[in-house]
């Protein structure tokens, strides 16, 4: 990126991704994505935000914080627009073995025609084998990408520890039983959650993927930062408030399931009295 080039991602995101951004002295370009599309990615949308300034199209599926999925139209609309415009794509598939229907795999807009020599994939093993404390990831890109992040790579991190190295050896060679096993758990607790905050009533879509719901709680008459904080402090149960996320997350709360189903069970009881006392109030 030059000074003033733009990135063009979508919200509600990762936390991360805008500050990156800036700090690569680019410009940020959030396209909003919303609940009655369950937080997916339209084409149209990206082509509205396309600028003469635009470089980079900045993707995230499955989602954090929504567990949105990508659909391969919705994919190909927008590897259309990267071709046609001459845009580079930056995806973080983090998620990517965290997929829930197994009729509509997950698709990497870098496996399209076209793309794999305009596409940066970024990819690690702190998700699907729960190897979070590891700090073990990787990116795909074409050669002299690579080269010019090995530049400031090189003289910033050098390299994982051979023990990060190793134990990612032995996830990939024997460590997919045990990724189907957790995604399957997964599986159950998002259906278990997803059902008992509509029975809240609290409206949650289904998502496809990640290991997060994002229930819309602005029925409830507060903001996402009040109802995350009164949460935790009055029937101790931990979730982030949508506008974490960027300003369309606002009404909105994530809930994370990469915990005990005991512990979800609970955290839905307390939740529900919660909800219960808003609404008497």
């Amino acid at each position: 990126l030059n000074p003033g080039d733009e990135v063009i991602y979508h919200e509600p995101c990762y936390v991360s991704y805008s500050p990156s951004i800036v700090m690569a002295h680019g410009v940020p370009v959030p396209v909003v994505t919303t609940k009655e599309h369950e937080f997916s990615l339209k084409p149209e949308a990206v082509a509205a935000a396309i600028t003469p300034n635009t470089r980079i199209i900045f993707l995230n599926f499955p989602t954090n914080p929504t567990g949105a999925c990508a659909s391969r139209e919705d994919l190909e609309g927008i590897a259309k627009l990267a071709i046609e415009h001459d845009l580079l794509v930056l995806t973080d598939e983090i998620y990517s073995e965290l997929r829930y229907d197994e009729t509509n795999p997950h698709v990497s807009i870098a496996s399209l025609p076209g793309m794999k020599e305009r596409t940066i994939l970024l990819h690690g093993f702190s998700k699907a084998f729960a190897m979070t404390g590891f700090r073990l990831g990787y990116a795909c890109a074409p050669q002299p990408i690579i080269e010019a992040m090995m530049k400031i790579h090189q003289y910033s991190m050098l390299c994982a520890p051979i023990m990060s190295q190793n134990a990612a050896i032995e996830a990939l060679e024997n460590g997919q039983a045990a990724m189907i096993e957790m995604r399957n758990s997964y599986h159950q607790r998002r259906d278990f959650l997803v059902k008992r905050l509509n029975e809240i009533g609290l409206d949650c879509h289904l998502p496809g993927g990640a290991f997060y719901v994002f229930p819309d709680i602005r029925s409830t008459g507060l903001s996402s930062k009040e109802f995350a904080m009164r949460l935790l402090e009055e029937e101790s149960v931990a979730c982030v408030p949508g506008s974490a996320f960027g300003d369309s997350g606002e009404g909105f709360l994530r809930c994370c399931y990469a915990t005990a189903f005991d512990d979800i069970r609970t955290a839905m009881d307390k939740m529900e009295a919660f909800v219960a006392r808003l609404k008497k109030a």
